[in-house]
């Protein structure tokens, strides 16, 4: 797909966390032919920074793949104007870390001239090399289809917990067991020295590593920025501004709350999650994958891992889609509501291997309370050995379904 929006835009912006592989992937798709450049730090960038058209045209074939564009934003209005006046596709492969500030200026000054790509780390069949539709594919496209149809599970490389514990960053999906928490260690470590550094002016940096601790513990929850300001002694506003910080470096995403014309209250408030289960174990210190199913954040973290799953499918489907959570203010929810040509498909997020009927509760009440809704047949995605039925329109679901 790289090469193919390559051969039609004069550039394309590939942005993503640190280290989810957006380096590897332009080197691997465009190879010798391409010339490259990475700007890993704000020195090695100086000379572009300085003068941009001198550092064009010491580059000047194409593609020419600048990496970390956001170490020297200066370039994007000499890129302009290059593309303006020789307009022809296959020129600039960018990539970068930061969602916006700099990407966002990229976005502006390259509106009509590139296309766009974010890069998340790996799903459960990209670990697996399994090339084939996924199940949320399968779901959306034909939801009565696809239940009736024969299920096959990934044959994944690790048990539950150690997928879940190692995380999808590509380097730690295949590193030895015994150094991922130094991976990851070393990781926040780099996020906040370099990566959030350069997006905010922030004076106490210790303060915001504890900060990145709590919001990893609030993952799958609501957000409520009082609450966080309270346990670090921050305002809400500063809270607020901080999570827009992990938002725009790709360390943290927000699915927003559906609502309708009804008589019920409904929670208004968003569900934030964290983009990578491994940096949540790895900031809670929980040290080994059999420790994990027995921490109190096992049931959110497991609910993470799903969330990411399902998001990163509907990326890689290229639809245009809407993804939601429901929640009433009595505590009937709904984890996740995909919709599709006005169709709702309602998915919980259970950790328990054996969920019955009551885990349904949710989406018998969402139901209930849209009546008119064309809704699919539910689901109740957990770490089960089969797909079976649970209640009259809802089932259970394998997460490792293929």
């Amino acid at each position: 797909m790289l090469k193919k929006l390559a051969e039609n835009f004069p550039a394309v912006v590939v942005s993503g966390a640190r280290q989810v592989g957006k380096s590897t992937l332009v080197k691997h798709v465009f190879g010798q032919e391409a010339d490259y450049v990475l700007f890993d730090s704000i020195m090695s960038a100086e000379n572009a920074r300085r003068e941009p058209d001198l550092f064009l045209n010491s580059h000047p074939n194409y593609p020419l793949i600048l990496d970390e564009i956001q170490y020297a934003p200066e370039l994007v209005s000499a890129i302009k104007r290059r593309i303006d006046r020789e307009k022809k596709p296959r020129m600039y492969i960018l990539t970068g870390s930061q969602q916006w500030a700099v990407m966002k200026n990229i976005s502006d000054s390259l509106a009509g001239r590139a296309v766009f790509v974010d890069l998340d780390g790996f799903c459960l069949h990209e670990t697996v090399l399994k090339r084939q539709p996924s199940w949320v594919e399968r779901f959306l496209n034909n939801s009565q289809e696809f239940i009736s149809s024969e299920k096959t599970r990934l044959d994944l490389n690790h048990t539950l917990n150690e997928t879940i514990w190692r995380g999808f960053l590509p380097e730690a999906t295949m590193l030895p067991l015994e150094v991922i928490k130094k991976f990851h260690d070393a990781y926040m470590l780099t996020y906040i020295e370099r990566d959030a550094r350069l997006f905010a002016d922030i004076s106490d940096w210790h303060l915001f590593g504890r900060f990145v601790r709590l919001v990893a513990a609030l993952s799958a929850q609501e957000i409520n920025y009082s609450q966080i300001g309270r346990e670090l002694g921050l305002s809400p506003q500063t809270a607020r501004s901080w999570l827009m910080i992990l938002k725009a470096t790709f360390q943290w995403f927000e699915i927003y709350p559906y609502s309708r014309n009804t008589i019920k209250r409904l929670s208004k408030k968003p569900k934030g999650y964290f983009a990578d289960t491994g940096i949540i174990c790895s900031a809670h210190e929980i040290m080994s994958p059999n420790s994990l199913s027995v921490n109190p954040l096992w049931g959110a973290i497991f609910e993470t891992a799903v969330v990411n799953e399902i998001r990163k499918h509907l990326s890689m489907m290229g639809m245009r889609y809407g993804m939601y959570h429901w929640r009433t203010l009595r505590g009937a929810e709904v984890d996740v509501l995909i919709e599709r040509n006005g169709i709702f498909y309602p998915i919980e997020i259970k950790a328990a291997s054996n969920p019955a009927r009551h885990d349904t509760s949710g989406i018998t009440a969402f139901r209930k309370t849209y009546p008119k809704l064309k809704i699919s047949p539910g689901l109740v995605i957990c770490p089960c050995e089969r797909f079976y039925r649970i209640s009259e329109n809802d089932y259970a679901l394998p997460w490792d379904t293929a």
